[in-house]
């Protein structure tokens, strides 16, 4: 049975018993893996001992798995605490944003299925949403690497079409089915219309650029652009797009179209 070491985040967890329970992890090298902590949740010794700190939603740390052919959950025999992001649990908004990315993780990504790249870019949005006046740019940046990482890049540049440059205007639609952007009339079709501020907003992402938090409610739109192209990608809403594409003024905030 393959035993392995390697940085972990968090991103399901689930009671198995009083004493044990049953997490989903974005490992480093290894992908996603699903997993079960005998004794996680005791108090002995020497429960604390092999499980320091604890393993919490959203938690990092080094996990020692061996994975079984014969069934489909891991065995987490060890972990070690590293961050415990403390910051999520006094900001509602980042805790928020935090649990979608985690939600979106682990739907997108298939089991053992190594992607260092997503896990860089969670553990990057993680530390990110510690910064209060940098939340939507934060959840921005994520989306963009994880759609880079699973080959499934916007094309913001070309007219997904047409395969010509895209000109400058005040609008640009988005067809989910083609991946992009494009001139067509979105009006009676299933393309979604992109103001040019929000085009503009993600090809600063896309390019490494830096960005500061200037018009929140352009980095909203960004925001509930992608999401809503993800769950195009996906097939179905996740509960967690709720905070993202929610128009109550108590999530991220503006009335109005997601992106119009």
């Amino acid at each position: 049975m393959p035993r392995f070491t390697d940085n972990a985040i968090c991103i399901r967890d689930m009671e198995w018993s009083e004493s044990s329970q049953v997490v989903v992890l974005l490992t480093q090298q290894h992908g996603k893996v699903r997993g079960l902590a005998k004794g996680s949740r005791r108090n002995s010794p020497s429960a604390i001992a092999r499980f320091s700190g604890g393993i919490n939603l959203l938690s990092q740390g080094q996990a020692i798995l061996t994975t079984k052919p014969a069934t489909q959950l891991a065995s987490v025999t060890e972990w070690d605490l590293q961050e415990d992001h403390y910051h999520l649990r006094t900001n509602l908004q980042a805790q928020w944003f935090a649990m979608y990315a985690a939600d979106l993780t682990n739907a997108l990504l298939a089991d053992e299925d190594p992607h260092p790249g997503a896990f860089a870019a969670l553990g990057s949005l993680l530390k990110g949403l510690a910064v209060p006046g940098n939340l939507a740019l934060a959840l921005l940046r994520f989306q963009w690497a994880l759609l880079v990482d699973v080959g499934y890049r916007p094309e913001l540049q070309q007219d997904v079409e047409k395969g010509v440059a895209l000109p400058k205007a005040k609008a640009y639609s988005f067809d989910p089915k083609l991946g992009g952007l494009t001139m067509r009339n979105g009006m009676h079709d299933e393309t979604w219309r992109v103001r040019s501020n929000t085009v503009e907003l993600l090809r600063a992402i896309a390019s490494g650029e830096t960005v500061l938090e200037q018009d929140r409610e352009v980095a909203v739109r960004a925001n509930r652009l992608l999401c809503t192209y993800f769950r195009s990608l996906i097939d179905k809403q996740l509960p967690t797009m709720d905070f993202i594409l929610s128009n109550s003024p108590n999530a991220i905030g503006i009335s109005g179209k997601a992106f119009s």
